[in-house]
């Protein structure tokens, strides 16, 4: 029976590529203001179902927060939008005269876009509208887990795109996930480009399946909070950031690394703006539920703090908006110190900006290698040389991570997939978006003649045959002694 349902999800996705590569070669010839319409049909019809898909995508997965995971639809279709409908994208897309060299965009083709569990609806939102923008088709691969609210928000990507001209078979989702037909996506020949965001094994796979791709590293995120930081505008942002849709989105802070001067206030503060900190006994118990053969406990990913007391089999106050763990050690035998998507923060003590930065490096080092690093502090000298050798693509300051590392608080590229560099073994470190998804192709015109005569007062000197080794009187009669030896001995 397994065999019969690989089979038929390996079918749909060739055909889903098929017909994808065919509408991509009509979406090719059109011009910028026609792919533009239909980017901004997408856009506002994403707009319009932003709340109905966060329902839908709470009710099968089971993670986060209808209203959060609405202001995250709303960012792919307003904030990501925004920021890249003023792009050149189609045909001569720069003219630098100086130099005559013309940049020519051309789409990659038909891109395989792998969604996870966490986000489906925005990462299908966001993915979609980057695609058509750069003038690509996408197949989309949902988890299993949220099949159908991805499914859905491709189809409403489609028909809005359908609407604005686009044509049939432009944005598709496979309808029955396996791996199978991941693999089957990832791998065929009709597939350009792969947009992987999900877990490690997912992200390995794309970067293994022979076509260029941009994954997603995890996002192991420490906050460093300085003593000159504001703190109750720190503990608002890093309260704000932590808990929204429970924790998901993996710019999320995972540690606050705290001068012990202001620890006492930062503690105080983070109590006064919700956090609960667990005693030992409590800390011992949530601390056995956080990982589960290996990795991340999916049963927690999400979940409030009331449930995932629960599941630890504690009681929390009704009012708690995270758990909080004091914790020393860095390593899987310290299940504090791992990426949590879920509203659990981890809190380590420092002595100084040196001990707070060791702390920082370790933490991204153990599971967040080239994604974002946080630090609040009011001196420029301060932060300047605590993250200029940090191995984070992103360092947002004074601002929660969530939102800074996505775009939507700081000057970065709005984005819902985040590059993370050769650090994470990524190709980039960007905040990925419509320009990493077209070929850019250089016309470039002579500008002067090839001096092939070297100048009159360059001269060359002979290189002198190499030496051969001086060999002395007694080493050549042992040579010749030695190939006597050896040729009575082949005769005997």
């Amino acid at each position: 029976m397994m065999l019969d349902v690989d089979l038929q999800s390996v079918q749909e996705v060739r055909q889903y590529l098929l017909t994808a590569k065919e509408a991509q070669k009509r979406i090719q010839v059109m011009s910028q203001s026609q792919i533009d319409q239909i980017v901004q049909s997408m856009a506002e019809a994403a707009k319009s179902e932003a709340g109905r898909l966060a329902v839908l995508a709470v009710e099968e997965t089971g993670y986060g927060r209808v209203a959060d995971k609405t202001v995250k639809n709303l960012f792919a279709a307003n904030d990501v939008y925004q920021a890249v409908k003023e792009m050149k994208t189609v045909g001569i897309i720069k003219r630098d005269e100086q130099n005559r060299v013309w940049e020519i965009a051309q789409p990659v083709g038909v891109i395989a876009g792998i969604v996870p569990s966490t986000n489906p609806t925005s990462t299908v939102i966001f993915k979609a509208l980057i695609s058509v923008k750069a003038g690509n088709a996408i197949v989309f691969s949902p988890h299993p887990q949220a099949a159908k609210c991805t499914k859905e928000a491709a189809r409403i990507m489609q028909a809005a795109a359908e609407r604005a001209g686009a044509p049939a078979g432009l944005i598709s989702c496979i309808t029955h996930p396996t791996l199978a037909a991941s693999q089957e996506l990832m791998g065929h020949d009709c597939t350009d480009v792969i947009l992987a965001t999900g877990g490690t094994a997912m992200v390995k796979a794309a970067y293994s399946s022979g076509k260029p791709a941009f994954g997603v590293g995890p996002g192991n995120v420490p906050v460093y909070i300085h003593t000159s930081a504001d703190i109750p505008a720190a503990i608002r942002h890093t309260v704000q950031s932590k808990t929204f849709d429970y924790g998901t989105i993996c710019a999320s802070e995972q540690a606050l690394v705290v001068d012990k001067e202001i620890k006492r206030k930062v503690v105080a503060e983070l109590k006064r703006q919700g956090a609960y900190f667990l005693d030992d006994y409590e800390t011992k118990r949530v601390a056995a539920i956080i990982m589960k053969e290996g990795g991340l406990n999916p049963a927690i990913v999400g979940k409030s703090p009331q449930a995932i007391a629960e599941l630890a089999g504690i009681l929390v106050p009704e009012d708690a908006k995270l758990l909080m763990a004091e914790e020393t050690g860095i390593g899987r035998e310290f299940p504090f110190s791992i990426e949590k998507l879920a509203p659990i923060l981890t809190l380590y003590t420092v002595s100084d900006s040196q001990e707070a930065s060791h702390i920082c490096a370790k933490l991204l080092a153990f599971g967040g290698l080239g994604h974002t690093l946080g630090i609040h502090c009011q001196n420029t000298q301060v932060i300047e040389s605590f993250v200029v050798d940090k191995p984070a693509s992103r360092i947002v300051v004074n601002t929660g991570t969530t939102f800074g590392g996505i775009g939507a608080t700081t000057g970065i590229l709005p984005s819902l997939t985040l590059g993370c560099g050769s650090f994470g073994n990524n190709v980039t470190s960007d905040n990925i978006g419509p320009q990493h998804l077209f070929n850019v192709k250089r016309v470039a015109f002579g500008l002067r003649e090839m001096k092939l005569e070297a100048p009159e007062n360059v001269t060359f000197a002979a290189v002198p045959a190499p030496a051969a080794p001086a060999i002395s009187r007694d080493e050549i009669t042992e040579i010749i002694k030695s190939v006597l030896m050896e040729l009575q001995s082949s005769n005997r």
